[in-house]
């Protein structure tokens, strides 16, 4: 396949995979290499294992980074520090893409952004919504699963101390009975302890 025919036929996918490109090919072993030519000559950029973009001045759409951080690994949403700074929560960026994944944990480093991933059991992979950005479907985080998230992954106890750490802000977007119901369904314990912490935290300001 030559680049311009390539081009025509994938220039406008926010994301290719192989399969895609494969498809009703017979010869797929030179596909591959051909891929892995046009990643050498700068004219694709492999983002992971299978996931590539177009590089500029190819690209004709630009993904957000969320709907690459929800492709890269699948099943995937993006939450905590991420999803926090993205509704206000907290005051800083969050550069990373934090996520939250029933696979195994990873990074990865690319020239798009860096992506990082923390594994999270089954029985707590909900509480997540989809958002259109860009004409693409991005799996993101409720802000109380994400702040929930958080809480699930921090080591020892949530103090008021640590929370004021965070700095949060704009806390008065969150539905306190959401959070309650939330820590419930996750099975209570620390994570309830946690939420009524922070609640009490928001109150006194």
């Amino acid at each position: 396949m030559k680049w311009e025919q390539f081009l025509d036929r994938f220039g406008d996918l926010p994301l290719i995979e192989p399969p895609v490109v494969y498809a009703g090919q017979t010869n797929t072993t030179s596909l591959q290499a051909q891929l892995s030519r046009w990643v050498g000559t700068g004219r694709l950029i492999k983002l992971a294992r299978g996931k590539y973009i177009l590089a500029n001045p190819y690209r004709r759409i630009d993904p957000p980074v969320e709907y690459l951080a929800n492709k890269l690994v699948y099943p995937s949403y993006v939450s905590l520090e991420r999803l926090l700074s993205w509704h206000g929560l907290i005051p800083e960026a969050v550069p990373v893409v934090t996520s939250v994944t029933t696979d195994r944990p990873s990074t990865y480093d690319t020239t798009l952004g860096t992506f990082t991933y923390r594994h999270i059991a089954r029985r707590l992979f909900w509480g997540y919504e989809s958002v259109t950005m860009h004409s693409t479907e991005c799996a993101m985080a409720l802000p109380e699963k994400a702040l929930l998230d958080l809480f699930h992954f921090w080591r020892g106890a949530v103090t008021r101390a640590r929370i004021e750490e965070m700095r949060f802000q704009n806390t008065d977007q969150l539905d306190a009975e959401r959070l309650r119901a939330f820590a419930k369904r996750a099975g209570g314990g620390k994570l309830t302890s946690s939420i009524e912490q922070f609640l009490v935290y928001c109150a006194k300001g």
